[in-house]
């Protein structure tokens, strides 16, 4: 009250949003941009006819880049059986792991470039269908970064289910990444 006897009412200070608000954008952000970068690269093909030579540099950099990515993937995943199988602590796992994540973002990256070179035919279903896992892949990996990061921050044991959470992130990403090399075979072999 003021001295006259008025009531004065002062409006609450606002909290700013906390850490967790703003990554939670910036997934949504990243899982964006992943997608409007690969329907890019979709359109890109269709507008580029590349020499035999350019073919053939791209489908280089495509095996480069899948050894890069798939590998980084491989080896993330391993850490974890690691841990499941008690050899190293959860900790650690999870570290190893997130080291590895530029070399899977890179892996797809040069993944979705080269392939814009590679003429893939888009009235193929299966060419279609490894887009689709394409694109699951990118979104799934933008929330198994988001995750990595909640399970590095865990104190103690780390709960059912966020382990739960990570094995359906892995499973997905396991599936993604085996259907789109099946496929890219497949077409690669016709």
């Amino acid at each position: 009250m003021l001295d006259n006897g008025i009531p004065v009412r002062i409006p609450p200070t606002p909290r700013p949003p906390g850490p967790g608000v703003h990554r939670r954008y910036a997934a949504y952000y990243a899982m964006s941009a992943s997608i409007m970068l690969l329907v890019g690269a979709i359109w890109l093909s269709t507008q580029l006819r590349p020499s035999t030579a350019w073919h053939d540099i791209a489908l280089f950099a495509h095996l480069a880049s899948l050894i890069l990515g798939f590998g980084a993937v491989l080896v993330a995943d391993y850490f974890f059986a690691l841990w499941a199988l008690g050899r190293v602590p959860f900790a650690e796992a999870v570290r190893s792991a997130s080291r590895l994540h530029l070399l899977v973002w890179g892996g797809l990256t040069g993944l979705v470039a080269s392939g814009a070179l590679l003429s893939p035919n888009l009235g193929s279903t299966a060419t279609i269908v490894k887009l689709c896992l394409v694109g699951v892949l990118a979104v799934n990996g933008v929330h198994a970064t988001v995750l990595g990061n909640r399970m590095a921050l865990a104190d103690g044991p780390v709960s059912f289910r966020l382990l739960v959470r990570g094995g359906l992130t892995t499973a997905v990403s396991q599936l993604c990444w085996w259907g789109a090399v099946v496929i890219g075979f497949l077409n690669a072999t016709r």
